[in-house]
């Protein structure tokens, strides 16, 4: 064997994963079959400060927002729409749970669930274009921390098979 220095997992292109390995559900556990994309974002919010005799300008912690946003085909009128234009009409405005999954090579899996999903910014409500597949775009802000439920994992001894 030659004498190479990185020999993680990440170096094996094989072990990568798309977005066919992923799905995504609502709180019932009912996959969004129609979700052709799928992202969640965090973003940190930090503080500046600087002390006497020191010229280096230093950060601490603060806030953290985390944004969940995806696209769906148009196939029917689901329940999620459905649930957006009633809350309209009663100004009382909608709150999912969310889990995104995605199915490792050795059959582990990484779950993250993400609780009191509220609408924010824009939701395509309808959104027709010549020659283009009916999408609508949804965006979240998360409420709640996410939720790391399981782990992908690395099977050395898949690696080797393959």
């Amino acid at each position: 064997m030659p004498n190479i220095r990185n020999q993680s997992s990440a170096s094996d292109v094989r072990q990568s994963l798309t977005g066919k390995d992923a799905a995504i559900y609502n709180k019932n556990g009912v996959m969004l079959a129609t979700a052709d994309t799928f992202q969640v974002n965090v973003t940190y919010n930090n503080q500046p400060y600087t002390v006497l005799g020191d010229p280096q300008e230093h950060e601490t912690a603060d806030t953290y927002k985390v944004t969940l946003t995806f696209t769906q085909f148009v196939i029917e009128d689901d329940a999620m729409i459905q649930e957006l234009v009633k809350s309209m009409k009663t100004n009382r405005p909608p709150q999912w749970n969310i889990r995104g999954s995605l199915l490792g090579h050795d059959a582990s899996e990484q779950s993250m669930t993400f609780r009191d999903c509220l609408p924010s910014g824009q939701i395509d409500l309808q959104d027709f274009q010549v020659n283009q597949t009916v999408k609508r775009t949804w965006n979240f802000i998360v409420n709640r921390p996410p939720e790391l439920s399981s782990l992908l994992t690395y099977d050395n001894d898949l690696n080797e098979a393959l």
